[in-house]
């Protein structure tokens, strides 16, 4: 190219570069303006001002505008002045300028901006607005659900915006929803628009998605009204069935607290026959053991706090179960045969072992963590899974196929099992019963230790968490069949889930009452329970 060529583009060159940079000081200008009238409105103190001037602040898109709109709903927004102007109250109590963020050197007495509850609906929705063109899609999804809740029409301009440059499907979603929900209370649309927002807030299903279709103005079309009932009827039916299975997942979840408190309690109440009233307090032994392990855990290898409770598991199981042990050599041998004595011998040594606890502990409750492993939730669907909940019904399975194992494939397994269905045939065999009877009561209590670990995540420890559940754990052993691990199983589960159904309706009181006259009347029609044991001393 000629030198004569290039000084002939060259005013072309510097004409586009005059035009741009024309172009863009006219945008900051306009901005600027637009900025300034909205301030302008925040001076009146008027509510009706204030609410547009958000929706302006909302619109423009300025830098400036998310810190005046979080300064408002801090309450550090203020204003005053010949002209009023307004300031943001910084650090001290220094009033900055709203737009450069500096100290205002002449401040002059001011007064806050006021806020109400439509004020705070509409700066939620301007901060969602605000946030509807972040460069993060989790923020601009959350931003749009901020602006359904709100359903503040000042914001649908703003919506419709980022609409139509949104490319994120999630993020679409959320804002087609919200556009839905501000759209079915708007005056001035028509019905086949209406009801095509009914229709989209209707597929979501929830109780937000029922509370905006509840809002259907008075003034809407009388086919607008129809869908709107037809939608909300859908979604109470959809969300009672949500609720039955809510009910039912905490039904397994109160199941396997109590097949974790109850299991031990099954094969010493039906190998050895013996009332233990202190059951319980094994179960707070092992809770108790979890939390010496945390502290000696917090103090020298904080590090290894979300393994602390694999660390506890077997500790509390040997512990709990050489008490267990000690408990039946030094008690319970010399009370067989003698079923009110030993309940009382028990009894004494349940609260001998809960004043132990006060007396070393305290009589507060102690302090528990959760690792990061079992915290948090996640939704299936409208029902609502937290981690702990499903790891304790994970460990109370495992426990059981363990004990179950146990059972069937080792010899003390087999020992256990032949005492139980007849003690005088399996001496005779050359079984060693009395040694049965000890290891049995140990295992026993072991695993009540190990239902303490789970318990702590679940509930308070303090002297009386075994208190909580002995009856109960009677009661599934009871219902379950004497002995059978399978039916403490099903025990546990059918009575956890029948609870939790029968609450809603008859409260937590009444439900339980409810439940053990139910369990009373079963047992008088099959006194053995569900699934009896078999053998000639049982049948004798």
């Amino acid at each position: 190219m000629t030198s004569s060529a290039r000084l002939s583009r060259l005013p072309r060159v510097l004409c586009a570069a005059l035009a741009l940079l024309f172009a863009a000081a006219l945008v900051q200008r306009v901005e600027a303006q637009d900025i300034s009238a909205a301030l302008g409105q925040l001076t009146t103190n008027k509510y009706d001002d204030t609410e547009a001037a958000l929706g302006a602040l909302a619109l423009s898109g300025s830098p400036a505008a998310a810190g005046i709109v979080s300064a408002l709903a801090d309450g550090k927004l203020f204003f005053g002045g010949t002209p009023p102007r307004v300031f943001i109250e910084g650090t001290g109590g220094a009033l900055l300028d709203p737009l450069t963020m500096q100290p205002v050197a002449d401040a002059p007495a001011v007064k806050p901006v006021r806020v109400n509850n439509r004020i705070r609906r509409a700066i939620d929705a301007a901060s969602g607005a605000l946030s509807l063109v972040s460069l993060d899609a989790a923020k601009r999804r959350e931003a749009a659900l901020a602006v359904g809740r709100s359903r503040d029409e000042a914001a649908l301009p703003a919506l419709e915006m980022a609409l139509g440059k949104e490319t994120d499907p999630k993020v679409k979603s959320a804002m087609n929803l919200a556009r839905a929900s501000i759209l079915i209370g708007k005056e001035g649309i028509t019905p086949a628009e209406r009801i095509a927002a009914v229709e989209l807030v209707g597929a979501e299903g929830n109780q937000d998605a029922l509370a905006i279709l509840r809002s259907v103005p008075e003034s809407a079309a009388p086919e607008v009204k129809q869908a709107a009932a037809a939608a909300i009827e859908g979604i109470e039916r959809n969300l009672a069935l949500w609720g039955v299975a809510q009910n039912v997942w905490y039904g397994l979840s109160l199941g396997s607290v109590l097949l974790l408190a109850a299991i031990g309690l099954a094969i010493t109440f039906g190998v050895m026959g013996v009332i233990n009233m202190a059951h319980g307090e094994m179960v707070m032994l092992g809770a108790y053991t979890t939390y010496v392990v945390q502290e000696v855990i917090r103090t020298s290898y904080p590090g290894l706090f979300d393994a602390s409770l694999l660390i506890a598991i077997p500790l509390a199981f040997v512990f709990t179960g050489l008490i267990g042990v000690l408990i039946e050599r030094t008690v319970i041998r010399f009370l067989y045969g003698r079923a009110l004595e030993t309940l009382l011998a028990t009894w004494g040594i349940s609260l001998i072992l809960q004043q132990a606890i006060r007396t070393i502990f305290g009589p507060t409750n102690r302090e528990v963590g959760a690792p990061s492993w079992m915290s948090g939730s996640f939704e299936i669907g409208h029902l609502s899974i937290t981690s702990g909940r499903l790891w304790i019904i994970v460990f109370a399975l495992m426990v059981f196929f363990a004990l179950l194992a146990t059972l069937r494939l080792t010899r003390i397994g087999l020992e256990m099992r032949a005492v139980t269905q007849n003690r005088r045939m399996a001496a005779s065999m050359g079984i060693r019963t009395n040694w049965v009877d000890a290891m049995t009561f140990g295992l026993g209590s072991g695993i009540a230790g190990m239902a303490g670990v789970a318990l702590s995540q679940i509930d308070n420890v303090s002297p009386n968490l075994g208190q909580s559940y002995i009856i109960d754990s009677f009661l599934v052993v009871v219902f379950g069949g004497v002995g059978n691990l399978w039916g403490t199983l099903v025990g546990a589960m059918t009575l956890g889930v029948a609870n939790k159904l029968l609450e809603p309706y008859a409260g937590a009181v009444l439900g339980k009452i409810s439940l053990l006259v139910i369990v009373i009347l079963f047992i008088q029609k099959r006194p053995r329970g569900l699934f009896a044991l078999k053998g000639r001393s049982i049948e004798a």
